[in-house]
């Protein structure tokens, strides 16, 4: 077997992987999307406007990084590799929803502190990432 063989079978195989990937995130996503719309009722029905709004921004900011998760790996046929900046995007989402759902805790000042210094960071990453971007290096 020559090593073109093994490296199509190789790419074929990452394709079908990353196809199967795709199709269970947007199959997450429609159900996240229908299961939100679902419980916006519950915004109403929640003891305090507070918790059902915070429910809801839950769920909206999973369905964002779920999205963005979606739209990396198709970047990924797209570019035929993984682009930095969306990473950091999906990490950013990610970052935002842990600290909203850590407010519904006791937190200190330092754990909010500690946590938007992270995402302070992965903002700042993302602009670099797109600022020395191979595609503006080119230009």
């Amino acid at each position: 077997m020559s090593q073109e063989r093994l490296v199509r079978f190789f790419r074929l195989g990452v394709q079908a992987v990353f196809n199967l990937a795709i199709l269970a995130l947007l199959l997450g996503l429609f159900v996240g999307v229908a299961r939100t719309f679902l419980e916006l009722g519950l915004t109403l029905s929640e003891p305090t406007v507070r918790l059902g709004l915070k429910e809801l921004i839950t769920n909206v900011l999973s369905l964002v990084v779920v999205l963005e998760l979606v739209r990396a790996f198709v970047e990924y046929f797209e570019f035929e590799r993984v682009r930095l900046e969306v990473l950091l995007e999906v990490g950013v989402a990610l970052a935002l929803r842990e600290l909203l759902l850590l407010f519904a805790e006791r937190v200190g000042g330092l754990d909010v502190f500690l946590w938007s210094l992270g995402i302070l960071a992965l903002v700042v990453g993302r602009t670099l990432a797109v600022y020395y971007s191979p595609e503006r290096r080119k230009a």
